[in-house]
């Protein structure tokens, strides 16, 4: 037998697509040569092949050695295709039975005494390996996570001669089973937060509905506290979710342990953080901060201190769910659809509108420092929300009785569940005649929606999100219609300057608001 074919998986973004590592010996000088399109990393395969094999006391053919990873026009890069081309020379050269090899995929790096050596992406080509119907046999350190895939039939292996043993019948490796989750460490508890009662009314339903969030505030109000909160009232995730999120962790390298539970993924990344990292990227595509923080929290604090041409990075993703990284040979695709949430100071002091500290800050360096965000940025945020501080709250032993987290994020999984019952995805997800059904307007509403619209300008999205938090709100309290005073409340939260108020009435974040005094309530004349 001088050919023999090997399957394994490559890496594209969170998908693992099918690869053939084909291997014929022929005569000639002794010569291996790689074609399918490998990168530097793959074809350095060649001389860790032939190290492993020769420590792993096999004989390596001294024989012109070609080896094709198909399909060749995909790009081929890591070390991920080690373990396949050994198994493929060994099958080849008569030292394997290739019958041997069918109903497995190999994945794996060897280092030049055999051993294996773990790999990112495992989890995606768990997957994909499992959807196939096959085993994946990959690194002993790599199977607890491509494990906790259901359904999925894992070999864990140590060292190449394990991998033959396993497959000859000599010495068979038990199935990899899946680690118990544990029990994740104490969440932050939203009862440590005194006071603020608006500010967590407002937390609780972008948490009920998946809506982007703005806090604004002088610094020490508990804008950050808040935000930190948010992870430990929404339900937990569900097993795709789980699945999308932990695969995305893979193909970044940060695997995944046992104490990696269903809570959602909450990522705070400093204002200094390259346009890359924020969104992805790099000679070699990797998932930024806002797919890692999918189903979750992406927190950007100080929002105005970041560079203006990052925070733009975030309009497609905001209103699509996904973000494309393009390169010449390729697009890789990373799901992003987070939940923002955002804080900053009202002025570049922090003291504007206090009203217990004066603020140093002229006119025109506010205005620039709220320039620094862009209006179609605050256009694709649902909810704005100004912090004050709590003052005798601090001292109020009555706050101390004020809900927790727990009782919370049973409200919200109710909140959740209507949803999902009635139009299969979160309120925020709703586009198009599916809002339309979802959220009817009375005539009231629909006149004080479009007062509003005239009195400030509001755009079509801004309308579309105002009706979106307004059904979040009516699932919050329990209703199954959405009223005026429901859209008041909304068109409050819509209608929350940055940095402070203005000549907008903060009265409209818990008004609520009838046909009859609605230009009364939101000051529409």
């Amino acid at each position: 037998m001088s050919y023999a074919t090997v399957i394994t998986r490559a890496g594209i973004g969170i998908d693992a697509p099918l690869v053939r590592a084909e291997v014929h010996l022929s005569g000639g000088l002794p010569r291996i040569t790689l074609v399918g399109l490998p990168e530097t990393v793959v074809r350095e395969s060649r001389e860790r092949v032939r190290s492993a094999i020769i420590n792993a006391h096999f004989e390596f053919p001294q024989s012109r050695l070609t080896v094709n990873l198909a399909p060749a026009d995909l790009p081929k890069e890591g070390g991920r295709f080690d373990l396949a081309i050994a198994l493929g020379v060994l099958a080849a050269s008569g030292q394997l039975d290739p019958r041997h090899l069918e109903g497995f995929e190999f994945l794996g790096e060897l280092a030049l005494d055999g051993e294996l050596r773990p790999v990112t992406g495992c989890l995606p080509a768990a997957l994909a390996c499992k959807q196939a119907g096959r085993t994946l046999v990959l690194p002993a350190a790599n199977a607890p996570e491509a494990a906790r895939v259901p359904g999925a039939a894992v070999i864990p292996a140590q060292h190449l001669l394990a991998v033959c043993a396993h497959l000859g019948g000599q010495a068979l490796i038990d199935t990899q089973r899946p680690l118990a989750a544990e029990p994740a460490g104490p969440m932050p508890d939203l009862q440590e937060v005194r006071g603020q009662a608006q500010a967590k009314r407002a937390l609780s339903i972008a948490a009920a509905g998946g809506h982007n969030l703005l806090f604004s505030g002088p610094p020490g109000t508990g804008k950050t506290m808040l935000a930190m909160r948010l992870p430990g009232i929404l339900p937990p995730l569900s097993t795709g979710e789980w699945l999308e999120v932990a695969a995305i962790r893979s193909v970044a390298g940060m695997g995944e342990t046992p104490s990696c539970g269903n809570e959602r993924p909450f990522r705070a990344p400093h204002h200094g953080a390259s346009g890359a990292a924020l969104v992805g990227g790099g000679g070699n595509p990797r998932p930024g901060e806002i797919s890692l923080a999918h189903h979750g929290v992406l927190f950007l604090d100080e929002l105005p201190e970041w560079p203006r041409r990052h925070l733009e990075l975030l309009r497609e993703p905001l209103e699509s769910g996904e973000i494309v990284v393009a390169r010449a040979l390729r697009r890789t695709r990373y799901p992003a659809r987070m939940q923002l949430v955002a804080a900053m100071n009202p002025c570049p002091c922090g003291y504007l509108g206090s009203g217990f500290r004066d603020c140093r800050c002229t006119p025109d360096q506010v205005q620039r420092y709220r320039d620094r965000i862009s209006g179609p940025l605050l256009d694709r945020i649902d909810m704005r929300v100004e912090v004050s501080r709590p003052g005798a709250a601090l001292l109020d032993p009555q706050t101390a009785e004020e809900p927790r987290s727990a009782e919370l994020r049973e409200l919200v999984c109710r909140a959740r569940e209507r949803q999902l019952l009635r139009q299969g995805c979160t309120n925020s997800a709703l586009a198009g005649a599916e809002l339309d059904r979802v959220v009817p307007l009375d005539a009231a509403g629909r006149e004080l929606l479009a007062r509003a619209t005239a009195r400030w300008g509001l755009s079509a999205r801004a309308c579309h999100r105002v009706m979106r938090v307004a059904r979040s709100i009516a699932d919050w309290n329990g209703s199954e219609n959405v009223g005026s005073a429901e859209l008041g409340e909304a068109l409050g939260y819509r209608l929350g300057e940055p940095g402070g108020a203005g000549d907008q009435p903060t009265a409209l974040m818990s008004a609520r608001i009838s046909p009859a005094n609605s230009s009364k309530g939101t000051g529409v004349e």
